[in-house]
């Protein structure tokens, strides 16, 4: 019995984990929008009617077409550092939140940036050295989900 309930517990606060680093304050992931898209180079925001769920969380498409492209592939599309802004990520190591119409696909992968009250922080990202943010950002990231 002891071990079930270890087991258990263990499996509950994985998948807390796992989506206690997700930017979902809009209940889905990315606010909404349709994260296929941004690899089109499209912010669309997605539609109810074709959302999925992938590791205790939401994800909206904007059609049933790049609904299945995810499910194929799911990690692929996943937003780096949870959704939130890479570049807060990468400078303070803090979960700041994004305008999901600002985004940067690098070497692949999603980047979300925060772009509200005059501060655009894909302009600074990529005027400060986005691959020495990124690797800064990514040793930020591992600590905060560890």
């Amino acid at each position: 019995m002891g071990r079930f309930l270890l087991a258990l517990l263990f499996v509950a606060t994985t998948a807390f984990s796992q989506t206690s680093h997700l930017n979902t304050k809009k209940g889905v992931v990315a606010k909404g929008y349709d994260v296929v898209a941004y690899f089109g180079n499209e912010a669309i925001k997605g539609k109810k009617k074709f959302s999925t769920a992938y590791e205790n969380a939401t994800y909206r498409f904007s059609s049933e077409e790049n609904l299945n492209i995810f499910k194929s592939n799911p990690a692929k599309y996943m937003p780096q550092y949870g959704g939130y802004c890479a570049y807060a990520v990468g400078v303070n190591g803090e979960k700041v939140d994004i305008n999901p119409k600002t985004f940067e696909i690098r070497d692949g992968k999603l980047y979300l940036f925060y772009n509200s009250w005059g501060t655009n922080t894909l302009k600074a990202w990529l005027k400060e050295d986005p691959n020495k943010l990124r690797k800064k950002a990514d040793e930020n990231w591992s600590k905060i989900v560890n």
